[in-house]
């Protein structure tokens, strides 16, 4: 099972550097990411993003907090170019679900990201608002969940086995926490996997035996302890 490499950043420099790399076959941006690589307009630094990468696919979130508002959105951001992807997530900050505009979006056949998505039981929401046909990404937050405590994998197996009667939707892994995350949703089925680019430098270092990592790690201590001069 092969599975896309995404990169997820919103800095323009590493965009231009990691767009030539065969190894990354798209990009996602969220607000956040566009907010820490100095975004102050968020269209003309997005159109920035699409002239360096013009081909392969980019991520774009709508930020409104309302149905009508982000319709209206995501119907702009899809003008920006044939590649983009809008960004939708699957509630807005009230816990609303965001299916009417799943379901607008889908219909004018743009392509969606469906973002900050935790459950089997949202997978199968998104599903009900979608036809067969339009691409949609649907993004699972597997390192968040993590993050509090909880295993993610239950969660992405049922999602990629009901989204399987979906020949255009792909499940994506998303908020990657180490390079060993690859590997796990690689085996797991997932079609993308979205990886920050320090991340998506280990990978490609992929092949190390134990041994090479042991003497690599004393070599480390070793050098450190000698820079600092170290005396017992």
């Amino acid at each position: 099972m092969s599975i896309k490499i995404f990169c997820d950043i919103a800095d323009l420099n590493l965009i231009k550097r990691f767009n030539k790399q065969k190894v990354v076959k798209g990009f996602t941006t969220n607000p956040t990411l566009m907010r820490k690589a100095g975004a102050k307009n968020y269209e003309a630094y997005s159109k920035k993003l699409l002239s360096e990468c013009p081909k392969k696919p980019i991520s774009f979130e709508v930020f409104a907090d309302d149905n009508e508002s982000m319709i209206e959105q995501g119907i702009k951001i899809n003008s920006w170019g044939k590649n983009v992807y809008v960004k939708v997530p699957v509630v807005n900050s009230k816990n609303q679900f965001t299916g009417k505009v799943i379901k607008v979006l889908n219909d004018q056949n743009i392509k969606l990201n469906i973002t900050a998505v935790y459950t089997a039981k949202q997978t199968e929401k998104i599903l009900k608002q979608i036809n067969k046909k339009t691409k949609v990404i649907i993004s699972i937050f597997a390192g968040r969940a993590g993050d509090t405590g909880k295993d993610p994998i239950p969660q992405l197996v049922k999602s990629i086995k009901i989204a399987k009667r979906y020949k255009n939707v792909e499940i994506l892994w998303a908020s990657v926490r180490e390079p060993y995350n690859y590997l796990q949703a690689k085996q797991l089925g997932c079609q993308i996997i979205t990886i920050p680019p320090s991340i998506i430098e280990k990978i490609q270092k992929f092949g190390k035996s134990f041994n090479q990592l042991t003497v690599e790690t004393v070599k480390t201590f070793l050098k450190d302890s000698k820079k600092s001069n170290f005396k017992i």
